[in-house]
């Protein structure tokens, strides 16, 4: 696992981690990617801060050392995606990463909550709260994932602000994904049926669209081969046949004792 680890001076640096045993305690972004994110290769060449998406790494950096957290990880630029290697292994992992992570900061480009003393108020508490329930965040499939794994999930304005967290918004969070709030609070995924897991993400979307499967994988605790090009219903067809493994597995196991 690569993170991104915050200097005194203010600059960051690529640190890798090879299990579980030797990684520290890390902060993790959540968010929505717009046009100009900054990319693995983007830190490595020095040119990330020409780019609009280096806000959102300087944001999570400040609130992870808000937290006492060094380290932290963003899809963006920790994963090198030219290597198909290294991108099949994060995908496959990513579940477990955001699962592990110390803190999960959510990071909505298209709520605004001005800085301001008057936070507290009703009025203002109403404005970003129909913003909040437009956000693009909730329409995306590799959010689901997001939402779900980490135990500490925060909700940030674009300047930043604090609006809640995950046990706080759980009303507003699930009346917008139908998600049980029993699901937020950390049951088992395994309480809940395949369809009623399938059903989260029925109203989510990928650019790709093989990825609204492969953003699946976590949920349903499976491990699959990503093969870009195949198409979603090949995908699908794919994760069904590993759930069915994965639950007849289980079921053997139980009986057989």
């Amino acid at each position: 696992m690569r993170l991104l680890k915050y200097n005194t001076t203010g600059e960051f640096s690529l640190a890798e981690f090879h299990g579980p045993s030797d990684t520290p305690q890390y902060a993790i972004l959540s968010h929505t990617w717009g046009a100009d994110e900054v990319t693995f290769k983007d830190l490595v060449d020095g040119t990330s801060r020409n780019k609009t998406g280096y806000s959102k790494i300087r944001f999570c950096a400040q609130q992870a050392a808000t937290d006492s957290l060094q380290y932290f990880w963003v899809d963006a630029c920790c994963i090198d995606k030219s290597s198909s290697a290294e991108l099949h292994e994060a995908i496959n992992s990513m579940f477990r990463w955001y699962r592990d992570a110390a803190k999960c900061y959510v990071y909505l480009s298209d709520v605004s909550l001005p800085l301001s003393d008057a936070a507290a108020d009703i009025n203002l508490r109403k404005a970003w709260e129909v913003q909040f329930r437009k956000s693009r965040w909730f329409t995306r499939g590799w959010t689901l994932q997001e939402l779900i794994a980490p135990a500490s999930v925060e909700f940030f304005s674009k300047e930043g602000q604090g609006l809640g967290n995950k046990l706080s918004l759980e009303q507003i969070i699930c009346e917008i994904t139908e998600i049980p709030i029993r699901a937020l609070k950390g049951s088992p995924l395994s309480d809940f049926s395949v369809p009623e897991r399938m059903a989260w993400a029925n109203s989510r979307e990928t650019k790709r669209e093989e990825d609204m499967v492969y953003s699946l994988l976590g949920i349903f605790d499976v491990y699959m081969p990503l093969i870009y090009g195949e198409r979603k219903q090949s995908a699908l067809r794919r994760l069904y046949k590993e759930i069915e493994e994965l639950l007849t597995g289980k079921f053997r196991a139980r009986h057989s004792i």
